[in-house]
This record gives structure tokens, C-alpha cells and sequence, in this order.
């Protein structure tokens, strides 16, 4: 069965989307905020269960507080195999630092003509905070594309202490 709630964060009101198995626990399949390019959608026919997101809603209060560094949560990624590859090299990048693309496409043996690939794979992360690609940066240092915005972003990165504060 699949279920969804919501929950107001600093970054806005993110839309957590789980799969409810048969013992009652949760995989969570989809975290996204508004306005997220390609972020999901309340799956017609989804039900609202606060209930069943308790734990990861607990782990992301203690995230956003900064008690809490790393995420451990049952997810059900759904992605190609390349994606999944892909997402487990962005899910071993310590809170706190950063890395690059060309960093990610050598560490899934990509070519470095592979890097707008693993880019690609990047975008496609359904579970933004809880795998962390938001420390995925540009080789000169920039801030490169993020699904959620790169405001969001840069809040992220301060937010870890991976990126002094700008001044506005």
C-alpha cells in the first residue's frame, strides 16, 4: 500500500511518499519539495498516514535541529541500475563535505565524457536530504543543478557546514 504525509521543514513543506509492507513498517520511496523539478505527485491511490512515517519524520526534526548526521531509513529506491549505482556512491559521501561529479562518475567507473550521465542520475534521486546529493558540487566549486532549487541547495550545504554562509 502506499502512503504520504507531509512535513514542514526549513526548506518548505516536503512530501514523503512510502511503501507500507505487510508487517506494518515503511520503505520510503520518495521525499521531494516543492516545486522539485521532477518531483513526485500524491499517487492517486495513495492514503494520508502520518502515523507510519514516525521514525523518518523523527530522523529529519533531529536533522534540520542538527542532532542527526546521517539518515538510517528502509527506502525502495526505484531507478535503473545505473541510478541505483549511482545513488549509493552519492549515499556514502560524509555529512559535512562535498564532492564532485567527476568524482562520482570515477567512483561507478564512468568515463569522464560519463559525467552529464551520472548528472542525469543525480537529478533523478527521488530521496532528496535522505541521499544526499545536495553535497554534489561542480569541479571549479560551483553550486550545479538540484532538483529542489539551489537555494535549497546552498541552505543544505551551510546548514552541514560543507559551505560558508554568503552574505546577501
Amino acid at each position: 500500500m502506499t502512503v504520504h504525509t507531509t512535513f514542514d521543514s526549513p526548506l518548505g513543506e516536503l512530501l514523503l511518499i512510502g511503501d507500507e509492507r505487510p508487517d506494518g513498517t515503511l520503505a520510503l520511496a520518495s521525499l521531494s519539495v516543492p516545486g522539485q523539478k521532477g518531483g513526485a505527485a500524491v499517487p492517486a491511490d495513495s492514503r494520508p498516514d502520518p502515523a507510519v512515517f514516525a521514525e523518518a519524520v523523527r530522523q529529519l526534526t533531529a536533522y534540520f535541529a542538527g542532532e542527526l548526521h546521517d539518515f538510517d531509513l528502509p527506502t525502495a529506491p526505484r531507478g535503473s541500475a545505473f541510478q541505483e549505482r549511482v545513488w549509493a556512491a552519492i549515499d556514502v559521501i560524509p555529512y559535512g563535505t562535498t564532492t564532485t561529479y567527476g568524482a562520482i562518475a570515477e567512483r561507478v567507473g564512468t568515463s569522464r565524457a560519463g559525467v552529464r550521465a551520472v548528472g542525469t542520475a543525480i537529478g533523478a534521486n527521488p530521496l532528496l536530504l535522505v541521499r544526499p546529493c545536495h553535497r554534489v558540487i561542480g569541479a571549479d566549486g560551483a553550486l550545479r543543478g538540484y532538483a529542489g532549487g539551489l537555494d535549497r541547495k546552498e541552505y543544505l550545504l551551510v546548514h552541514e557546514g560543507a559551505l560558508a554562509a554568503r552574505v546577501r
